[in-house]
């Protein structure tokens, strides 16, 4: 029965060496499999540490057989798994010492306990958070605080669209304040509906009246939110206000995020709103195509991707389509790793990969209708009554050779895709070939009427 740290290790590596044994896609071992170990034995059950969500979830609902089965080679002992990640398993246990230490103070049943979910996510650090022309002020402020003690900045506030990086920063701050100048400090990090539903429940007779003031006194530093969902709310917006000024009169840093900056916040008293605009605001901006490009590489190398099988115009797709909100990119980053199982270890992740993957998500299939090449082929066969097969053959005659360089003009121009690579779409041309009829359109753009009127058509067409 194996027990000690060393025998689980030893139990795990004999397990996956079997596993890649059997397991003909060397991906599904190198993405799922590769990273993972026992933490721990609970009884009969193994608790497996998987490098990501996606890696969980593809081991629990589809390799969870093949798991127990090759477990059952060498351990006779084990019934179940329970798989988790490593923040998953970081939280669970700064749960676990919270609720030992929330027991302590709590042995008075009069002093209630708020806020008992509100744990730090360790992964939201200044080091994870991708800095560009787009949030650089935002992210210097958040250093800043986060390093320095005193009134300076007091309250920072920071406002974005959804999606932008807000809330990275708010735990960034909390886990570098833990990690540098106040070890022992009470962080409290909450969403404004957390807020609220506390503030609800005391008000139901839930907790008693004053403990909630009385438990922010406790609190050093206060990461809050999403205020703009205070709008409306008129007595929680009254508790608030007493305990930030208590907060600021007493020297506490407090931290706040929003989708709008102070003055355009409606359905908020105008006291709060002032006090907001006494410390520093600072803006994050949707990121610039560099920013985002380098925002993907992370998010693919977190996710066990080897960004050198990406074709670098797959990056730029991506990047384009989805920096309004890091969250939408995230989304079509799992899209995509799991588009990419199924391919052998030469394949390259190409465009047509890329496009796939992302028509299974939000807006996904209208991106894919618009940048699809194949699209491009078919809305040009089509407007001039040729098959696309016409247009990608040898054939010179004049109007499938216009269509033809047409079609290399669309995509050169809507998809940026390489020469090399439409010159390959359309029989193997070269680069210098495609480009000689991209600049014979370019070039007859200017004076042919009629063939501005079709291009107009046609990417009316492709819309």
């Amino acid at each position: 029965m194996v027990t000690t740290l060393s025998e689980m290790t030893k139990l795990w590596d004999n397990v996956l060496k079997s596993i890649k044994s059997k397991i003909d896609n060397k991906w599904t071992f190198d993405y799922f499999f590769a990273n993972s170990y026992i933490d721990s034995r609970d009884g009969d059950t193994l608790i497996i540490v998987a490098q990501s969500t996606v890696a969980k979830a593809e081991l629990i609902n589809k390799h969870i057989d093949l798991i127990l089965d090759t477990i059952s080679e060498f351990e006779d002992d084990i019934y179940t798994i329970r798989v988790v990640t490593e923040d998953e398993l970081q939280s669970s246990n700064k749960h676990e010492s919270s609720k030992a230490t929330q027991k302590v103070v709590s042995r008075n049943d009069d002093q209630p306990v708020f806020f008992k979910d509100s744990i730090l996510k360790p992964e939201l650090t200044f080091d994870t958070f991708v800095v560009g022309d787009c949030n650089k002020e935002a992210h210097k402020a958040a250093l800043y605080v986060a390093k320095n003690g005193g009134s300076l900045f007091n309250p920072l506030f920071i406002y974005s669209h959804s999606g932008l990086g807000k809330t990275h920063l708010l735990h960034a701050i909390g886990n570098e304040i833990k990690k540098g100048r106040m070890p022992n400090a009470n962080i409290l990090y909450i969403d404004t509906n957390d807020l609220v539903e506390e503030y609800i429940r005391f008000v139901r007779g839930e907790k008693e009246s004053q403990s909630m003031k009385q438990f922010f006194k406790s609190v050093d530093v206060l990461l809050l939110d999403d205020v703009q969902l205070l709008a409306g709310k008129v007595k929680t917006s009254e508790m608030f206000f007493a305990i930030y000024q208590d907060m600021l009169n007493h020297g506490k840093r407090i931290i706040i995020t929003s989708d709008k900056e102070p003055i355009e916040l409606k359905g908020i008293e105008e006291r709060l709103i002032t006090r907001f605009s006494q410390g520093l605001t600072v803006k994050i901006d949707e990121p610039d195509l560099d920013t985002s490009v380098e925002i993907l590489k992370r998010k693919i190398t977190a996710n066990g991707m080897d960004i050198e099988k990406f074709d670098a115009n797959v990056l730029l797709f991506l990047a384009e389509k989805y920096s309004s909100n890091v969250r939408d990119l995230e989304g079509a980053v799992q899209n995509l790793f799991f588009s990419c199982l199924d391919l052998s270890d030469e394949e390259r992740i190409t465009m047509d990969v890329a496009i796939k993957a992302v028509s299974s998500i939000k807006g996904g299939k209208n991106i894919a209708a618009q940048l699809s090449e194949q699209k491009v082929i078919n809305v040009v066969a089509d407007y001039y009554n040729i098959s696309p097969s016409e247009i990608t053959g040898k054939v010179r005659t004049g109007q499938i050779a216009l269509a033809r360089h047409i079609s290399m003009y669309l995509i050169r121009k809507h998809l940026d895709v390489p020469l090399k690579k439409i010159g390959d779409m359309f029989g193997g041309k070269d680069h210098t070939t495609v480009m000689s009829g991209i600049s014979k359109v370019d070039k007859e753009l200017k004076t042919n009427k009629q063939l501005q009127e079709a291009i107009e058509e046609l990417e009316a067409k492709l819309k």
